[in-house]
């Protein structure tokens, strides 16, 4: 599939597209500007953080979506987790830790990428042994393991972990004695898979698997095979926050506890930059990251004189509004694949996008900020129809501004509650819970 037919397969469920997102972005110049100098930081040998903040429907996760292409085209391996309560619980980090692992992306590899890294890894070894003693010495492999070896006992000093490079250095054996299977079972016991096979476990001298308490420290041995293998360091973006609040007290205690110690530990990750999304509820109140005061002091968003600095913890994204809004949908209909350019744009023509965003916001209180996904899934289906229904088949031509009615469903629950100005999570925002202050272990 294409990047074009992909974006509009997107839209058309409501989604946020994967690829392709520069065709139709609009007003985000500012905010990826700030994420590329996060970029050049990571590069550099910095450790650094970043939060989005924004209001359900102001762009969060195509932002996210757009962060991830343009750190792959820098070199950058990449990861997106999404927090939730079924799935992915933020308190427990050996979760979080399996998540980030086994979702690695590069440029060379959109799978198995942790496995991918490793391999580079030697295989650069391999080219820089070839070019110093030639790669028809007769102890050529003995030499590329002892090499191997030599600079994972520079990870032992960067506090990787002794298991960590058990696992690494049985990998290397499996590989050689070409027992794929076992290699392949390794490389999942260090992404923080729970279900790997005894036998090879102990091929590594390894037992049980790693812990909420030990998966940070195995992040950071992550990162060295990353910058290993020849990128410039890694991205993790974790998504939707927010779903936070909705757990008990004692359970975003540790979220939050947890959300600090990545933070304070960020410099000691060079080459890692963090990407948070959430909510102003989650910033701001009680229930989130304001009710952790040493959180709270190290990443509250600040202004002057109504003037946001874009290069603090937070980065706020804006809502869209008409403009942007009409923006998009004239850059879609642009790229839309029909087969006659004009009568599309003779049907849905500037007149008609006004019509249509004044009906999708009225349909929706005029919040704009919770219509841009509403609004795009409904102008693709308004150009789907104008496309397949014609006339050429004899039956009656689809002309929208005719026949175009707002519908009365399709609303996301998010959108409804903010329609109706409910709380998404179920409670008063400000409400006090006493989260526990001490350190947990995480």
């Amino acid at each position: 599939m294409n990047e074009i037919e992909h974006i509009f397969e997107r839209l058309r469920s409501g989604t946020a597209p994967e690829k392709g997102l520069d065709i139709f972005a609009v007003g985000v110049d500012k905010p990826l500007a700030e994420i590329r100098r996060q970029f050049n930081l990571a590069a550099s040998g910095e450790g650094v953080f970043k939060f989005l903040r924004g209001e359900y429907g102001c762009g969060k996760t195509f932002m996210c979506q757009y962060t991830l292409l343009e750190a792959l085209k820098e070199n950058f391996a990449v990861s997106f987790v999404v927090v939730s309560p079924n799935d992915t619980q933020f308190h427990k980090f050996d979760d979080v830790y399996h998540r980030i692992v086994s979702g690695l992306r590069t440029p060379m590899a959109s799978g198995g990428a942790l496995e991918d890294a490793v391999d580079r890894w030697i295989a650069r070894i391999e080219d820089r042994l070839a070019d110093e003693i030639g790669d028809d010495a007769p102890d050529f492999d003995e030499q590329v393991k002892r090499r191997f070896e030599s600079e994972l006992g520079e990870m032992t000093r960067n506090a990787a972990g002794n298991e960590f490079i058990s696992v690494l250095k049985a990998y290397f054996d499996a590989k050689q004695d070409r027992d794929y299977q076992t290699a392949s079972s390794l490389i999942a016991w260090i992404s923080g898979s729970k279900n790997v096979a005894s036998a090879a476990r102990k091929k590594a001298d390894i037992k049980g698997e790693i812990s909420s308490a030990s998966a940070l420290q195995y992040l950071k041995g992550i990162l060295t095979i990353i910058k290993k293998a020849g990128h410039k360091g890694l991205v993790i973006i974790i998504d939707e926050l927010e779903t936070i609040l909705r757990t008990r007290a004692d359970v975003r205690g540790k979220s939050l506890n947890g959300l600090r110690q990545i933070i304070d530990a960020a410099k000691d990750f060079p080459g890692l930059l963090w990407i948070f999304t959430g909510t102003r509820q989650f910033f701001d109140s009680k229930k989130g990251v304001k009710g952790l005061e040493p959180l709270y002091d190290r990443i509250k968003l600040m202004e002057s004189g109504g003037f946001v600095n874009l290069k603090q913890p937070q980065l706020q994204l804006k809502a869209f509004d008409e403009p942007r809004l009409k923006a998009v949908a004239a850059k879609l209909r642009e790229n839309f694949p029909a087969k006659d350019k004009a009568r599309l744009f003779q049907l849905v023509d500037d007149e008609f996008l006004d019509l249509l965003c004044q009906q999708v916001a009225g349909g929706l209180k005029a919040d704009l900020g919770v219509i841009p996904r509403q609004f795009l899934r409904e102008l693709v289906c308004v150009m789907d129809t104008v496309e397949e229904k014609d006339g050429s088949d004899g039956e009656k031509a689809y002309i929208p501004r005719e026949a175009y009615r707002f519908p009365s469903g399709g609303l996301a629950d998010e959108e409804k509650s903010l329609i109706e100005g409910r709380s998404l999570n179920g409670a008063d925002d400000d409400a006090e819970d006493g989260y526990e202050k001490e350190a947990l272990e995480w």
